[in-house]
């Protein structure tokens, strides 16, 4: 755990323009700094920096945060990974608590493991400026097509043919021998001999999701059949190759982005694409597709577009592996090379636009395509047939959810030419244990759902229920209607977060006049108590009890908001940013604002808001009743006596707001 004062620490110093200006092109615009969303497609900018607040806002799509939240929501981190990210970028040291000494060491060795792979990955870079390197290495990246700057942003380097040549040079800069040989960069023999592992070798560093260098896979020059081609680094504890997939560091955005990651085979593959302007691209370096890397891909999306070579060895590398990516949940597409081709060679021969059209024409959904494909091979064989259909419903079953099952179920069945019932039967009933999984996550998610709603809404929510059909269980969903407390709740919460630690400087003649006079929070805190009113469960409540927590410790409105946007509490962050964030609009109304002071504003807007809120708390009473009315059980009489009276408050509300 992080202690609460590291990460202030933290967040004092962070420049939210400069964290952001990492991954987004920003464009100044008087005090702000203005560039197109990352986290939506558009034309016009909509997205703001503010470096006076600390805050991004997306006045399109509604996102916004401090660096933090900016790296939880575009670089996929958990809270304490983008303090530590944060801390490492300003130099600060994040100390975390209630480390035991076992855990400072693993700590510690996993930072030194960090910090020698780095090392190697500069060294060998800084071998193809000059010498072998360049004649060598450097000689064969360029024959392979690759660019200065895709080589450069790559990484990609040469380990010299001197088998001693990273291990001095480590050593000289200071680095001990034992974390060389444990990050992999270097073999200890029985002897104790110590040697580099990927000596005169072209090396490409392998990048974590948040872009450490975790190991490296090595590809010789030579055409002695006796020396292995590609060597990679071991199982470290930084590197798991089963969690690992190439190239995620510079794709993970695109692929948020495009809602759509593509998957090559090679090292090459994927950085030829890259180069060709495919940035959404990642490679699973000729290892079969894990349950890890499948997920990692689901951090990002749900879509995945398999790119396999078109001759034989590529068509049935396509039927294996899948299942795992459809049991994941996962959409899968398989599109097939003209025979011969892999995507190095691909791209080399196509422009941009003719990949991505040949992509878009040629990508086929896994299922019908396995379906074809057998189809084919079965011929007029009956037996073989049905074995295949067999197949392709066990298939069918490994996807976990209904709808889609019973959509590819009805398709193939029409493929195949046989009832469809016949092939519902073989997916549901060969595969129980799998329909079974797919119930217990089915009433997991429905249990967390009606939990969250419970207590975001607790009753106050308007709610309705209808019958679903899932598997042939029968369950309730429930559909949540807007609140109709949300907008004049929120906009007491603009009045807090903007103006909370301003006097309300009434005349003596108002009504509301107090000597001394009460802030605009006081204002507002003391009217809702006056009425016994409570924010509804939920963020807005959340965020109303954080505010007053520390305005009564006597922070500072400014220190307030950095504390109520310095915790894990996302959705808080979102409605602080959201009710602070403003775009200058020359309307007649700001027109006439902006001649208004300040004050004069306030004693007349907050009053009536709160007025407002008091109508909005009154129509959800009416409405409650109104309900109750349907139950022939309960005494209508005194239902109708209540209702009377809730309306008369409500006319004598409007009265005051001066509507009829």
């Amino acid at each position: 755990m992080i202690p609460q004062e590291t990460v202030n620490r933290v967040l004092d110093t962070v420049k939210v323009e400069e964290v952001i200006g990492d991954f987004v092109t920003l464009k100044r615009q008087g005090a702000n700094y203005l560039a197109c969303c990352p986290f939506h497609n558009e034309k016009t900018p909509s997205f703001t920096v503010s470096p006076a607040r600390g805050f991004y806002y997306c006045f399109g799509c509604k996102k916004g945060g401090t660096a933090v939240s900016f790296l939880m929501d575009h670089e996929r981190m958990t809270f304490s990974d983008a303090i530590r990210f944060l801390g490492k970028k300003y130099g600060i040291e994040i100390k975390e608590e209630e480390e035991t000494a076992e855990t400072i060491a693993a700590r510690q060795k996993s930072e030194s493991l960090y910090i020698v792979s780095e090392f190697a990955q500069n060294f060998f870079a800084g071998q193809l400026e000059s010498g072998e390197g360049r004649a060598l290495g450097y000689a064969y990246f360029k024959s392979r097509g690759l660019e200065d700057e895709t080589i450069r942003k790559f990484g990609l380097g040469w380990c010299p043919t001197d088998r001693y040549a990273l291990l001095n040079a480590a050593r000289a800069a200071g680095h001990k021998e034992e974390y060389l040989v444990e990050s992999g960069l270097c073999i200890k023999t029985d002897e104790g001999k110590v040697y580099d592992r990927f000596h005169e070798r072209v090396t490409f560093p392998l990048h974590s999701v948040s872009g450490r260098v975790l190991g490296f896979s090595s590809r010789t020059l030579r055409s002695d059949k006796s020396v292995a081609k590609y060597v990679n680094s071991p199982q470290t504890d930084i590197y798991d190759k089963s969690k690992f997939l190439y190239g995620i560091w510079f794709a993970k955005q695109q692929i948020a982005k495009e809602d759509s990651c593509i998957l090559v085979e090679g090292n090459l593959d994927m950085i030829s694409m890259h180069q060709l302007g495919l940035t959404n691209v990642v490679a699973s370096c000729g290892t079969s597709l894990t349950v890890d890397q499948i997920r990692l891909i689901k951090r990002f999306t749900n879509n995945v577009t398999i790119i396999y070579d078109g001759d034989a060895a590529g068509i049935h590398a396509a039927l294996r592996g899948i299942g795992l990516v459809l049991k994941e949940g996962l959409n899968v597409k398989v599109v097939l090379l003209p025979d011969g081709m892999d995507p190095d060679d691909f791209t080399k021969t196509h422009t941009l636009e003719q990949v991505r059209q040949f992509i878009a024409d040629n990508a086929k959904d896994f299922i019908g395509f396995k379906a074809d494909l057998l189809l084919d091979e079965a011929g007029n064989d009956p037996l073989r047939k049905a074995e295949l259909i067999n197949d392709v419903a066990d298939t069918i079953a490994l996807i976990p959810d209904a709808v889609k099952r019973a959509v590819y179920t009805e398709s193939c069945a029409q493929k195949f030419g046989i009832a469809q019932e016949i092939l519902s039967n073989r997916v549901y009933r060969t595969h129980e244990g799998v329909l079974e999984e797919d119930k217990r996550r089915w009433e997991r998610e429905r249990a967390d759902q009606e939990r969250r709603n419970a207590q975001d809404s607790q009753a106050a929510e308007q709610t309705e229920t209808r019958t679903v059909q899932l598997d042939g269980a029968t369950g309730k969903k429930t559909v949540v209607k807007p609140s109709i407390l949300e907008p004049v709740e929120k906009d007491l919460l603009k009045f807090i977060f903007t103006s909370g630690l301003d006097y309300m400087e009434f005349t003596k003649d108002n009504k509301y006049y107090t000597d001394p006079p009460m802030t605009v929070a006081e204002f507002i805190d003391a009217s809702l108590q006056d009425d016994d009113a409570l924010f509804e469960e939920g963020p807005r409540r959340r965020a109303y009890d954080a505010y007053f927590e520390y305005y009564d410790e006597g922070f500072s409105q400014d220190e307030i908001l950095r504390r109520m946007t310095s915790g894990e509490d996302q959705e808080i962050v979102n409605l602080v940013v959201e009710l602070t964030a403003s775009r200058y609009e020359l309307t007649e109304k700001n027109l006439r604002n902006s001649m208004t002071k300040p004050m004069t504003i306030l004693v007349q807007q907050v009053p009536r808001a709160i007025l407002l809120y008091h109508v909005k708390r009154l129509d959800k009473q009416l409405e409650e009743y109104k309900a109750q009315l349907r139950n022939p059980e309960v005494d209508a009489m005194m239902i109708m006596t209540e209702i009377a009276h809730l309306n008369e408050m409500r006319r004598k509300l409007n009265k005051t707001l001066g509507r009829n």
